[in-house]
């Protein structure tokens, strides 16, 4: 393993802005790197002489599955991956997620888990109207549902009952939280919330697609410290920890993201989080930090982008929020 340059796989579906960003970092940097498009990628269990080549790998999936498996094989080998498939494991399962959450003392949702409509609708009559119906994979607010009382209840278990596939027979139920016409996307590296962003909609989903509007948001003290817990509490690494403002109880986690976007708040608050990635990517492929759950401290060297770099394009959509 390399202790001056590692030499960096990045495993990716689409080259999004965040890819080319994180590859002109790279340039930057003078890593030696390869692009690997995972649609293209094969994996011969008992010969991992191609992939040995690398120090390390980073990991830019759009399918949780596909990035899941590869980095399974990839740490099999012994090549440590960003973010740790036990980190992606449990981020891509919103159960999972909850229930390391819980153990870990995290503040979030009143959640349940039940396995048929008639215990769902028992679960969520416990918890108490309004409740909201997510499916345990998934992103970007696809098939989430927000349940106002019974008869909705009723209606939307029968309906997922009689779709029938696995992702609709775990029936995964959390309570509504009356947000304040906004929720909180911290991104946290290693053991550093590095920046905040407010995601503002009119409609109770914040995500991309119901048109949420992003604006810097200040990282206090508390949010540093519950956004570095909920993630050291899944493994830790390069995340993005979405929380909710209770209007009585305060902060919570509502969801953790492992293969974060951050199209939109590079050029809202001019934090080079690309740059910290390659930072935190090295450090792992120089064995200086395990893939997770690590202290890293990110060079603010060149941690604002200079006026250069080629966000032009993008910073006209600022004002659009970050996903999944």
């Amino acid at each position: 393993m390399s202790r001056s340059m590692p030499r960096v796989a990045v495993l990716y579906t689409r080259v999004r802005v965040e890819e080319k960003w994180i590859f002109q970092a790279l340039e930057r940097k003078g890593v030696p790197y390869e692009r690997i498009h995972d649609g293209s990628a094969w994996m011969l269990l008992d010969d991992p002489s191609y992939w040995r080549r690398f120090d390390v790998v980073l990991a830019r999936n759009l399918s949780y599955v596909r990035g899941l498996t590869m980095a399974r094989v990839l740490e099999s080998w012994g090549i440590p991956v960003v973010n740790a498939s036990w980190v992606a494991a449990i981020c891509g399962d919103k159960l999972a997620t909850s229930a390391m959450l819980a153990r870990a003392g995290i503040p979030q949702p009143r959640t349940a888990v039940a396995f048929t409509p008639q215990a769902a609708l028992e679960a969520m009559e416990r918890i108490g109207y309004p409740v909201v119906l997510k499916p345990i994979i998934g992103s970007w607010g696809r098939l989430v549902a927000k349940i106002n009382d019974r008869d909705a209840a009723e209606a939307v278990l029968e309906h997922k009952a009689t779709l029938g596939s696995f992702h609709h027979n775990v029936f995964y139920i959390q309570e509504y939280v009356p947000k304040p016409g906004r929720d909180i996307r911290a991104f946290v590296i290693g053991d550093r919330t590095v920046c905040a962003i407010y995601r503002r909609s009119q409609h109770w989903i914040t995500n991309t697609a119901r048109g949420g509007q992003g604006e810097v948001c200040p990282v206090t003290p508390e949010l540093h410290d519950l956004a570095v817990r909920a993630a050291q509490a899944v493994g830790g690494g390069v995340l993005a920890i979405d929380l909710l403002e209770h209007p009585e109880r305060g902060l919570m986690v509502n969801e953790i993201n492992h293969t974060m976007e951050f199209h939109t708040t590079v050029p809202l608050t001019g934090v080079d989080i690309p740059g910290m990635i390659v930072d935190y990517v090295l450090q792992v492929g120089r064995g200086l930090l395990a893939p997770s759950a690590a202290t890293f401290v990110p060079s603010f060297e060149d941690a604002v982008y200079d006026a250069g770099m080629e966000i032009a394009g993008v910073a006209r959509i600022a004002g659009r929020v970050d996903g999944p």
